[in-house]
């Protein structure tokens, strides 16, 4: 007995499994919007100038030659976390870090990492 070719494709399975896919994907579809952060930008306010004799916060000023200046004295990059960590006891407020709009960030994250391996609680960004 000879068999008979077969010429015809079934695409019944095919299309069930495009349905399936569409469910799917419009089940999914109304989650993927609520996913993300809610952040809203702080808006600039002028503040008065504070008396620094009073100030327990360590000043780190990055200039834009991404210089860190600590007390008006430039510190390199490599005596960075040994002059954070010998100056954060005489300031036990925190750390301030003043950053130039021309410096890069990667400098602002260098004295963040310092601050955070001597022991620095509270560390604020400002640009100057």
């Amino acid at each position: 007995m000879k068999r008979q070719t077969f010429n015809e494709i079934n695409i019944t399975p095919l299309t069930d499994i495009f349905l399936v896919l569409l469910i799917i994907m419009m089940v999914i579809a109304p989650m993927l919007d609520q996913q993300g952060l809610k952040l809203s930008i702080p808006e600039y306010v002028e503040q008065e100038k504070q008396d620094d004799t009073n100030s327990k916060v360590l000043t780190v000023i990055i200039d834009e030659n991404n210089n860190y200046i600590i007390d008006d004295e430039i510190i390199s990059s490599d005596n960075l976390n040994q002059t954070i960590q010998s100056l954060v006891k005489d300031y036990p407020d925190g750390l301030m870090i003043q950053a130039n709009g021309d410096s890069l960030h990667e400098y602002v994250v260098k004295v963040m990492d310092a601050a955070r391996l001597s022991g620095v609680k509270a560390i604020s960004v400002s640009e100057i």
